[in-house]
């Protein structure tokens, strides 16, 4: 999860807008879910390997290993980006809510992310 990272490097925000956020990769994603139980995001990762598996024959994109035709997949699942609103200077999240970036390679390089702020 990266809502705290996400936090730390925005500016101040405005009293009301809204935060795109979008992730310059084709093999992870961006989402919003549960920030409590880290349970959420071991379970999500099984769920995502299992839909979507590794060394499947029909393939034909697998130039970059095992996980590269299975990480694009999973990245169409979640997207690439999102939108959230401020309110009162506050990213407006629910209370259980947490941003997520999507690892779906097994070795990823390291993972840039755009932030646009619209007020």
């Amino acid at each position: 999860m990266v809502t705290e990272e996400v936090r730390r490097s925005l500016p101040p925000l405005p009293q009301v807008g809204i935060l795109h956020l979008f992730i310059k990769h084709c093999s992870a994603g961006l989402t919003i879910n549960e920030n409590a139980d880290p349970d959420v995001q071991t379970d999500l990762n099984v769920i995502f390997d299992r839909l979507v598996r590794e060394r499947e024959s029909f393939y034909t994109h697998n130039c970059e290993g095992d996980d590269d035709m299975p990480a694009h997949a999973k990245s169409a699942m979640t997207g690439v980006s999102l939108t959230i609103p401020i309110a009162e200077g506050r990213l407006n999240l629910g209370i259980w809510q947490g941003i997520y970036l999507c690892e779906f390679r097994n070795h990823a390089s390291p993972r840039k992310i755009v932030a646009t702020i619209i007020s």
